[in-house]
């Protein structure tokens, strides 16, 4: 720990030395916001490529460390070592424990999610210790037999890549998001050889929003990584795939099975992959041991299925080529459901039980084994007019990652990439939609955001939608209320409508109780029916007592809702269920209006918080011509007092965007300590003595706190 602590004082020493001999030039560099992007795109793209290259050569270095024989694992396996099938993945799992519980606890899993959350909460911030540890812990998972995938690992490198790049160029939030995107397409782009599909699987699933601006630099950093791997790698495939053909358009409605099956298969995955880990979540024992039982798992799984170990490309290729897969002289269609059974099993228990590697590539070889099993059983049924099975195989493997991950389009041009045959298309699309719809309906939450939704963050479109649930009525209610009592005559309620500042009315009893609502269009269908009815009809005639009531105390998330359900843009606020007095009016608009402030809020403290070490001790970073944010530490005329005391945006200009302060067993002196709690400000807020605060406003002002 010391040696990491005399380390990153290095790095930050560096970095400061760095930043004031970069500054002028950077900003020089950021004022062409389009040649600024370009230029990052082309680094980035470079660097993750270099990145998934060193990674997949780390892998192979860890396979010969653990399993030292020229055929690799399963040549160690075929020589008859089979105490290496059972000891080596706990041993594996040991040390990764080691590395996710003692060192980086962000490593554990594929990593996707937490780049997913990164975007989405953190303003695209990874801490730049993700690159080394995620990369060790992912090979030596992966090298010693663990059941994982490498494209998971290599996404979080590229992405990592992306993050520390925009923070050494001390880029804004939002353009730090899409080089984490563009790290993230290059990685899959120099993984697959597929360029296309880097960049779709960037915008598709790291940001989550096809409507994305920035294309363009994704695109520019997943192509200049393919030319990259391309270099060091050749011009191949990643898998060896025939030729595909449609025999007949019969088989149309055989893929479109493949697709069902693929379906029910991947949430069936889904669903054992996170039973496994609240299993070993829950498990009664130390943290770091845990990956060594999973691994030990593995390991008698494999004694069986040794199909199972590895990222398990040999098995998928197989598959694809239709050769035969066996277990114990065994083949046939049964045999591929054992195989893929076993691979769901291995797989739960790596990953379930802390390990570090991805969910893609165990969700190809699923899709690749059980499209082989489905085909094997068309052809003994449907001899005359149906493809091979490896057909089949090749088909649901798009269909199960579509399904898995939720991102069909990336399926799709995937298997087109590495196919180049517009002939499997049709087919292609029709089994990933409909496998992609059916695991939708069933399980909301895909293989990456499954693990988002445990933690309490709800993604949709990139964004964390549980920030509405932190904002309560009261926050963003209006207190001015434009309220009708139960008997007043129509007549006069239309005037007050069309005379008033707001269309809608809220109908009160005499003890200002919570009657209905009343709108113009109401009141207009009662005056053009007959000008007799007009005189006995009153406001509780007319209200619409479906419309339901919110109290101060609940919360956005459920308002917003009430407005998905009824077709309402304001809703009354009461005291309580037992006692419904009116106490002001919510609007469709002011909760929009408070989730953007929040979605800002978070752009400015999370985002920046986590680039705290752009933002070193008396260094300011322009955010918008003439505001500068800055850490400083706290004034020591501060200590003591409240927030609401200094009144410090009356007196200093100055706001107050993130406070840092030290628990009771943090190492001062270290800024990036894990040790360090982060507070937001609030009213009550109290400054001590070694308190760091986020600060921003005029540079003249903050020069003043300093003193």
């Amino acid at each position: 720990m010391i040696l990491l602590h005399t380390f990153r004082r290095w790095l930050r020493l560096v970095g400061n030395v760095w930043s004031r001999k970069m500054e002028t030039p950077l900003r020089r560099l950021r004022d062409n916001e389009h040649i600024f992007l370009v230029i990052s795109a082309i680094m980035l793209g470079i660097f993750a490529a270099y990145g998934a290259i060193a990674f997949r050569y780390l892998i192979l270095w860890s396979t010969s460390f653990f399993h030292p024989a020229d055929g690799g694992l399963l040549g160690a396996i075929g020589l008859g070592r089979h105490w290496a099938m059972l000891l080596v993945p706990m041993i594996g799992g040991l040390i990764v424990g080691m590395v996710v519980f003692k060192i980086a606890p962000e490593v554990k899993g594929s990593g996707i999610p937490e780049v997913m959350e990164a975007v989405a909460k953190k303003g695209g911030a990874i801490r730049w210790r993700v690159v080394l540890t995620k990369a060790i812990a992912a090979a030596v998972t992966i090298g010693s037999g663990g059941s994982a995938g490498r494209e998971g690992p290599i996404v979080h490198i590229g992405a990592t890549i992306g993050s520390v790049l925009g923070q050494i160029l001390q880029a804004s939030v939002r353009n730090i998001r899409t080089f984490v995107a563009c790290g993230a397409a290059a990685a899959i782009a120099a993984t697959f050889n597929a360029p296309i599909a880097g960049a779709l699987f960037a915008i598709e699933v790291v940001l989550g929003d096809m409507r994305v601006a920035s294309m363009s630099p994704i695109v520019i950093a997943s192509v200049v990584a393919t030319v990259v791997s391309r270099h060091y790698l050749g011009d191949f495939p990643a898998f060896e795939v025939p030729a595909f053909t449609l025999v007949s358009y019969r088989e149309m409605i055989l893929y479109a099975v493949v697709g069902i099956v693929s379906g029910l298969f991947s949430v069936a995955f889904i669903r054992v992959l996170y039973w496994f880990s609240e299993r070993f979540d829950g498990l009664n024992v130390v943290p770091w041991l845990k990956p060594a039982i999973g691994g030990l798992a593995v390991g008698a799984i494999g004694l069986v299925v040794p199909n199972v170990f590895g990222v398990g490309y040999e098995t998928i290729n197989s598959a694809l080529n239709g050769d035969s897969i066996t277990i114990a002289n065994w083949s046939g269609w049964p045999v591929l459901l054992i195989v893929m059974f076993a691979k769901m099993l291995a797989t739960s228990f790596t990953l379930g039980s802390g390990g570090s590697g991805g969910v893609f590539a165990p969700s190809l070889f699923v899709g690749a084994v059980l499209g082989a099993a489905f085909g094997s059983v068309v052809n003994i049924i449907f001899p005359e007019w149906t493809a091979p099975a490896s057909a089949y195989a090749l088909v649901g493997m798009g269909a199960v990652v579509s399904s898995t991950t939720h991102a069909p389009i990336t399926a799709i041009l995937i298997i087109f990439e590495l196919t180049n045959n517009y002939k499997i298309i049709p087919p292609l699309m029709l089994a990933c939609v409909i496998g992609v719809l059916l695991s939708s309906y069933l399980r909301a939450d895909s293989i990456y955001t499954e693990k988002l939704t445990r933690r309490g963050v709800k993604m949709s479109r990139g964004r964390d939608l549980n920030l509405l649930k932190a904002i309560p009525v009261s926050a963003v209610m209006d207190t001015h209320i434009q309220s009708v009592s139960a008997d007043t005559p129509v007549t006069v309620l239309f005037k007050l409508l069309t005379g008033g500042q707001k269309p809608t009315a809220v109908v009160v009893d005499a003890q200002d109780r919570y009657v209905g609502t009343v709108e113009l269009q109401d009141v207009r269908e009662v005056l053009h029916e007959s000008e007799e009815l007009a005189f006995v009809v009153v406001a509780a005639d007319v209200a619409d007592r479906t419309t339901s009531a919110v109290y101060p105390d609940e919360r956005l998330d459920y308002v917003m809702q009430l407005f998905g359900n009824m077709h309402r843009d304001e809703l009354p606020v009461c005291t309580s269920r037992e006692d419904p007095v009116v106490v002001g009016t919510i609007t469709r608009k002011a909760v929009i209006d408070a989730y953007n402030a929040r979605i800002f809020a978070e752009d400015m403290t999370d985002g920046l918080s986590n680039q705290l070490n752009l933002v070193h001790r008396g260094r300011m970073v322009e955010m918008i011509p003439g505001i500068f944010i800055s850490e400083i530490e706290v004034p020591a005329r501060w200590v003591g007092k409240r927030l609401k005391e200094l009144d410090l945006r009356k007196e200093t200009e100055i706001d107050i965007l993130l406070l840092q302060r030290y628990s009771e067993d943090g190492a001062r002196g270290d800024s990036v300590s894990n040790s360090m709690d982060e507070i937001r400000p609030y009213a009550e807020l109290v400054f001590v003595h070694g308190d760091r605060v986020l600060v921003m406003g005029p540079k003249e002002a903050i020069f003043a706190l300093m003193k």
